[in-house]
């Protein structure tokens, strides 16, 4: 999977076959906030992701406050979104159900 930056057409149409994600508002990254039943729930979501994440070499900017998981994806490296994140985006929405 590469690491060159997404055009703005092919952003918007991941996107539309990613439910619950938005593109941030400076264009460089897309978000989503992940809610659960429950801390223990989020938390798990959360290891899940780091495990999958750290096979990729690929990891999110997330915060987690009780039972909400707030995440950011893009690639540094690239300025913006890539494929990597469009490819962890579709693992976290697998993992959370």
């Amino acid at each position: 999977m590469t690491r060159d930056k997404l055009g703005k057409d092919a952003i918007a149409e991941a996107l539309a076959g990613l439910e619950g994600w938005s593109l941030a508002a400076d264009g460089a990254a897309i978000k989503r906030i992940f809610t659960f039943k429950n801390f223990s729930e989020a938390f798990a979501f959360m290891t899940r992701v780091a495990l999958a994440a750290e096979k990729m070499d690929h990891h999110p900017d997330w915060s987690n406050v009780y039972k909400t998981v707030d995440v950011t994806l893009n690639t540094h490296d690239a300025g913006g979104v890539t494929a990597l994140d469009i490819e962890l985006a579709k693992k976290m929405n697998r993992f959370a159900g």
